[in-house]
C-alpha cells in the first residue's frame, strides 16, 4: 500500500511530538530579544470534548491534578464552536510551569485515547505597547504558528510574519499559512 500511496501523492501525517512544547521557553527568550514580547503566564489547550463518562472522568482527573498545587485553579470553558478550553494561569515569569501544565493536559488526553480530539495549545505574550500575541501549537501537525489579533476580529499579519522569522530557529513553524487559523476569543 505504501507504493500506491506514494504514487497517488498521499502521505501519512507525522505523529504529534508533545515534547516540542518544551522549546517554548527558549523561543520566548528569542522572541523577547527580537520583538519585545514577553510571556503573560497564560496557556490553554483546546479540544473537542467527547461524550461519555470516561472522557468526563479524565477531564476531572486533569483538573484535580493541576489544581492540587497551591497555584490558581484550571479554568474550563466552551467556545461558540463547541470546543473546550482548559486555561492555566501562572506568573508571567513562570513560562516553564505553563508549558509543563500544557504538556500534562495534552499527554493525559492522548494517553486516555482522546488524542484525536486535541486541536491546539497556545501560550500568550504581550508586547511593550500592549499588543497581544499567541504562539499556537497544532497538535495534529506538530508545528507552531503565531497569532496576533487586532480589534474587530482582524489580524496583524506583518507581526505574525515577523514572529515567524524570529522564532523559526527555535520552533518548527507551520509552513502552510492557510493553517494559521485565528482563535478569536481565546484568553492569552
Amino acid at each position: 500500500m505504501r507504493f500506491l500511496d506514494a504514487l497517488l501523492g498521499r502521505s501519512k501525517p507525522a505523529p504529534p511530538d508533545l515534547d516540542r512544547l518544551f522549546a517554548l521557553p527558549n523561543a520566548a527568550v528569542t522572541l523577547e530579544a527580537a520583538t519585545g514580547f514577553t510571556p503573560t503566564g497564560l496557556g490553554s489547550v483546546c479540544f473537542r470534548a467527547a461524550e461519555g463518562g470516561a472522557f468526563a472522568r479524565l477531564q476531572r482527573d486533569i483538573q484535580e491534578l493541576l489544581d492540587a498545587d497551591e497555584g490558581p485553579k484550571v479554568e474550563v470553558s466552551t467556545d461558540s464552536y463547541g470546543y473546550t478550553w482548559m486555561l492555566v494561569r501562572h506568573a508571567p515569569d513562570e513560562l516553564p510551569a505553563v508549558v509543563t501544565d500544557l504538556h500534562a493536559i495534552n499527554s493525559t488526553l492522548e494517553a486516555g485515547g482522546f488524542g484525536p480530539h486535541l486541536l491546539c495549545s497556545l501560550t500568550g505574550f504581550r508586547g511593550p505597547d500592549g499588543r497581544r500575541l499567541a504562539l499556537i501549537y497544532l497538535y495534529k501537525r506538530g508545528t507552531f504558528y503565531p497569532f496576533a489579533p487586532l480589534p474587530g476580529d482582524r489580524r496583524d499579519n506583518a507581526l505574525e510574519l515577523q514572529v515567524r522569522g524570529a522564532v523559526g530557529a527555535d520552533l518548527p513553524v507551520e509552513e502552510d499559512l492557510g493553517r494559521w487559523f485565528p482563535v478569536w476569543g481565546a484568553e492569552f
